[in-house]
This record gives C-alpha cells, structure tokens and sequence, in this order.
C-alpha cells in the first residue's frame, strides 16, 4: 500500500489550516489541539517548513506560522518532499536503481509511469486547491484539470 507518512500527513494538514486562515498566523500548539496532533512533532515539521521556505515564524504573544507566498504557489509535492525527501515509488526509482532483476524486470516502466503520475498529480495539487471543501471529484473542475482518479493516493487510511 502506498502511503504518505504520519509527518508528511501533518504538514499536509498544517498547510491547509494556515492556508484557510490566511492572513491570520497559527501557532503549532493551536493546531496540534485542533487536529488531535502530537504538538512536538508538528513544531518540527513546522520548522522544517519555515527552514523549506514555505512559512514564515511570528514571534510574540500573536506568533505562530503563516505561509510566506500565496496558496497557489505551494504544491503537495512541495510539502512531502520538504518533510520527508525525495519521493520514489520503488527502488527503481531512486540514485542507485538497480537491483539484481533490472535486466529482466518486465514492471519497471509500468512502474515508472505510475510514478511519474503520482509525481505529477503532487506537483499540480496546491493548497488552494486542498483548502477547498469540494469533493476530490470536483478538483478538476474548480482547478480546470482533468479528474485524476489518482487522487485516492492522498486520501488517509
């Protein structure tokens, strides 16, 4: 089962809340309670965005995160890889894809393909577009991109 990872899952979750109250800044203590989050784990995800460049930190009795570009400019590929680096579907696909089977393997660019759609379908998913409460049916139609059934690959377990 291919899966994002709990970190990723709550950077995933904290952009979207940042991107809902925009301009407003959050803190990670508010949204670790919000979501039923552990607090210590996403104030490092948080500062890992910050250090990504997808955040800016506020300081003070008002401080928290907020995003430090538009929405529209942040992607789910953005995110995922920040917090938890390159993403492969196999070992195929990373530096040193080669294993002992490359020469016979009659999956490796069917795999690819998938690949590169999950790769694709990261990359043109901003947080405007997660932020948005319709269905993942309608994304194509409020983003003007055709519906990628894909899209099941970010729905959590």
């Amino acid at each position: 089962m291919l899966k994002l990872t709990k970190k990723a899952d709550y950077g995933l979750i904290a952009m979207r809340h940042l991107t809902t109250a925009r301009p407003r800044s959050s803190s990670a203590k508010e949204m670790a309670d919000r979501y039923g989050l552990p607090a210590p784990v996403l104030a490092k995800i948080l500062q890992s965005l910050a250090r990504g460049g997808f955040l800016v930190s506020e300081h003070g009795s008002n401080g928290g995160y907020r995003l430090s570009r538009p929405p529209e400019e942040i992607t789910a590929f953005d995110i995922v890889r920040t917090i938890d680096g390159p993403i492969f579907l196999t070992s195929c696909f990373t530096e040193n894809g080669d294993c002992e089977h490359h020469k016979k393997c009659s999956i490796r660019d069917p795999l690819r393909r998938i690949h590169e759609g999950i790769i694709a379908l990261l990359t043109t998913m901003t947080m405007a577009d997660l932020a948005t409460d319709a269905d993942t049916s309608n994304v194509a139609a409020t983003s003007g991109r055709r519906s990628v059934p894909a899209l099941t690959v970010l729905n959590r377990q």
